[in-house]
């Protein structure tokens, strides 16, 4: 009898040390709802409440989309599900050249990989995932079944818009480039967009959407600037296992060599127009 218990028990020990936990086991897939509010500045305070609505009409692609992070203990892949404007049908390709691409982030490796198309080019970008100083609150709340704690952090804003283009970054480059000894003489003043985030301790990972990752649990929710994005729903372990795999199509490039090479292109086009007017 005393020799079936130890050969029992030198089985289960030997099993456990055979044991080896593969964070590929783990996985999930979360689903945000992504809202941006319509900024006319200036521009918009002439216009009727009318014209106001149907510039959102038309613009509704790009301030309302649904978005789809894929998970397990150390990477994740975060892209846009395909939709159509249901409202206005209307294709927007100035901003899908503007718009986020597929993103695979490694926590571990600390590793970001981006594909990104310009104009028809594709961009491969390859860099550092951006370290968030998270300053961690006591508040809660309840998003669907999980109990979420609130961070704050302040991140450069060029860091969340890196793979975007505003001809305002244009022209305050240029003014700076016209008179470069106050350049020299000046600190140069950083952008900074204040971050509200909302994790679950639930789910064990430091993953979350877009440029967000870092805390002691998946992030639900984030709000930045005039946008916000909310997870709607969670899949844990799916039957159908899910491939994270990094993009690794399109020229190589950083993310600032690539912020570098759309102000070029566009300043480009800029000036071709102004001749052709000529």
């Amino acid at each position: 009898m005393k020799s079936s218990l130890f050969k029992l028990s030198f089985l289960a020990f030997t099993m456990l040390l055979s044991f080896k936990p593969n964070v590929q086991e783990f996985q999930g897939e979360a689903y945000y709802s992504y809202k941006s509010k319509m900024e006319l500045g200036t521009w918009g305070a002439r216009m009727s409440e009318a014209q106001k609505k149907q510039i959102e009409a038309r613009l509704k692609n790009r301030l309302e989309k649904t978005y789809v992070l894929n998970f397990n203990k150390e990477e994740s892949l975060f892209d846009e599900e395909d939709k159509i404007d249901a409202i206005s049908g209307a294709t927007d390709s100035w901003g899908n050249n503007f718009s986020q691409g597929e993103q695979y982030k490694n926590v571990k490796e600390n590793a970001l990989v981006q594909s990104q198309e310009f104009y028809g080019k594709q961009f491969l970008v390859k860099d550092e995932l951006q370290v968030i100083d998270w300053k961690m609150g006591k508040e809660s709340k309840q998003i669907g079944q999980y109990t979420c704690f609130k961070a704050t952090a302040s991140i450069p804003t060029s860091e969340l818009t890196w793979y975007d283009f505003s001809w305002s970054d244009l022209r305050s480059e240029t003014a700076e480039n016209s008179d470069s000894a106050d350049v020299q003489n000046k600190e140069p003043e950083i952008a900074m967009t204040e971050v509200e985030a909302w994790y679950t301790p639930q789910i064990p990972v430091s993953h979350g959407p877009g440029a967000y990752w870092g805390l002691p649990g998946l992030i639900l929710e984030v709000s930045a600037g005039n946008m916000t994005m909310l997870c709607s729903k969670i899949v844990m372990n799916p039957a159908d296992k899910l491939k994270i795999e990094a993009p690794d199509k399109g020229k190589e490039i950083t993310k600032s060599n690539y912020q570098i090479t759309i102000q070029e292109k566009m300043l480009e086009m800029r000036n071709n127009r102004g001749r052709s007017r000529n």
